[in-house]
């Protein structure tokens, strides 16, 4: 079977987010939705919120 990879990008709020599909899956870039809060340095907003103890709650029950 093969994998179909589809690259794209929405506007957000004046800010692209890109978007791509592999297969019939979606996968939204997180650091793009991490510039909307902190736009030099996406990374800290990443961080914070893989260190909440609520997102790991989430992917565990995910």
């Amino acid at each position: 079977m093969k994998n179909n990879l589809v690259k794209t990008e929405i506007d957000v709020k004046n800010n692209k987010v890109g978007i791509m599909r592999i297969g019939d899956v979606d996968y939204i870039s997180l650091t793009d939705l991490a510039k909307y809060s902190n736009p030099e340095n996406p990374a800290n907003v990443i961080i914070h919120w893989m260190s909440n103890k609520g997102t790991f709650d989430y992917i565990g029950l995910w």
